[in-house]
């Protein structure tokens, strides 16, 4: 087979290099100057800072209040995954069996995608508002009195509910999809061969999702750390002393609100470290039980 190529040698990079430069912009220079500031004590105002080298990697590590912070995300971000790819999943397999008003059927699933998180974070807010909010009044009926933004954990219930509903459209498009995609023949052999639908399910149709699944599993571990950032804002009301928040917020807060901009750049350097552990160890330890057709 005869191999493409350009005729031009600097073609391909003439190619790449938009590309280049907007990762170059918007990732590798904020990366450098928060690794950088990192090692500063800065003045808010931009009047001075001073080298304080390790120190406020030191004082992170010292704090108890960072700790909780971590633990709430580490919590946050399971469930919310869980959750999301959980009732995807349980969708997908149900739309992919509807016959009638199908197209309906999945068109209101996918709908909350277009929603933006801060969006999503206000129709939460009025959904649990303590005078209007009709999941409050729901409450309310079994004898429990939700305080959104004043208890520790009815403001983190609210916030995960509210993440896994944001989420769970964009799971649901590419598993419904995955599931579309495996052949009628494969299918028909496993009813042959198992009658169980649950069975059929997790021995041939859950294997063949499983790229999928790895793909998502990333995306919405992604999601939880970050995208939910608008969804929290809005959700704690401007007092995220009393609150949950995830770390991410906690950069923001520390930063931009508290004017440390030597903590915020440390906390925010050791996200990223911790995300890109994460992330190779996911493929490490997870891609290679995963067989790509």
């Amino acid at each position: 087979m005869k191999r493409a190529a350009f005729s031009q040698p600097l073609m391909p990079v003439a190619l790449l290099m938009p590309q280049l430069i907007i990762i170059a912009v918007f990732f590798y220079w904020p990366a450098w100057e928060a690794i950088y500031s990192s090692f500063f004590l800065q003045d808010p105002f931009g009047f001075g800072s001073n080298y304080v080298g390790a120190d406020n990697y030191t004082r992170l590590a010292k704090s108890s209040e960072y700790a909780k912070v971590a633990g709430f995300t580490l919590f946050f971000t399971v469930v919310v995954t869980f959750l999301s790819l959980g009732i995807a999943l349980l969708l997908a397999v149900k739309a992919d069996k509807v016959i009638r008003g199908a197209k309906t059927y999945r068109t209101l699933l996918m709908w909350v995608y277009a929603v933006a998180p801060p969006v999503a974070g206000f129709l939460g807010s009025l959904l649990f508002d303590q005078n209007i909010g009709p999941i409050t009044d729901l409450f309310a009926f079994f004898g429990y009195n939700l305080q959104i933004g004043l208890n520790y954990n009815d403001t983190a219930f609210a916030m995960i509910v509210v993440s896994v509903w944001k989420q769970i459209p964009v799971n649901f498009i590419f598993l419904l999809s995955g599931l579309q995609s495996i052949p009628v023949a494969v299918r028909e052999a496993a009813l042959i061969d198992n009658k169980s639908g649950t069975r059929r399910f997790w021995d041939i149709t859950f294997p063949l999702l499983a790229p999928t699944a790895f793909f998502l599993l990333i995306i919405n571990i992604t999601y939880a750390l970050f995208d939910t950032f608008g969804v929290i804002d809005i959700m704690v009301k401007g007092n995220p002393a009393s609150n949950p928040i995830t770390l991410v917020y906690k950069v923001y807060t520390d930063g931009f609100r508290g004017n440390d901009l030597g903590g915020s750049s440390a906390q925010s350097v050791v996200l990223m470290v911790l995300v890109l552990l994460l992330t190779v160890m996911q493929f490490r330890m997870l891609e290679r039980r995963i067989h790509y057709t």
